[in-house]
């Protein structure tokens, strides 16, 4: 949802990627509401970051915990930031309905949206 936000607020300043240390696929959910949002993430797919290895970032914005916790080394003069917003299949597992799963996505979906609207400037304040 990150990158889709990115590229899609602010495609014009931001060249954003998203990649993990391990490939899960798209959640459909995910995709669901940020097409609700107006944001069609569809043709997106989940990337290892050996994929990005001779991308030369700026910044490297971890927002998971997992990902902080284990994110690789980049070059020098690369800045890795945390910004964690909550796991929302994690959120979603107790819930009882399929409306109650994806509101668990909107809210998360809300606030990364929020996040990516103040960049690249919230960046120079982290």
């Amino acid at each position: 949802m990150a990158e889709g936000w990115a590229r899609h607020l602010k495609g014009d300043v931001i060249e954003a990627y998203s990649a993990g240390i391990e490939t899960h696929g798209l959640n459909p959910n995910a995709v669901k509401v940020m097409a609700e949002a107006g944001v069609d993430i569809s043709g997106h797919r989940s990337k290892h970051v050996e994929e990005l290895k001779d991308v030369e970032f700026d910044y490297v914005v971890t927002v998971c915990d997992n990902a902080h916790e284990s994110c690789p080394l980049f070059s020098g003069r690369t800045k890795i930031v945390h910004v964690g917003f909550q796991d929302p299949p994690r959120m979603a597992k107790d819930v009882k309905t399929d409306e109650e799963k994806l509101n668990c996505y909107r809210r998360v979906r809300d606030e990364i949206r929020k996040f990516v609207e103040r960049l690249p400037k919230v960046l120079e304040s982290l």
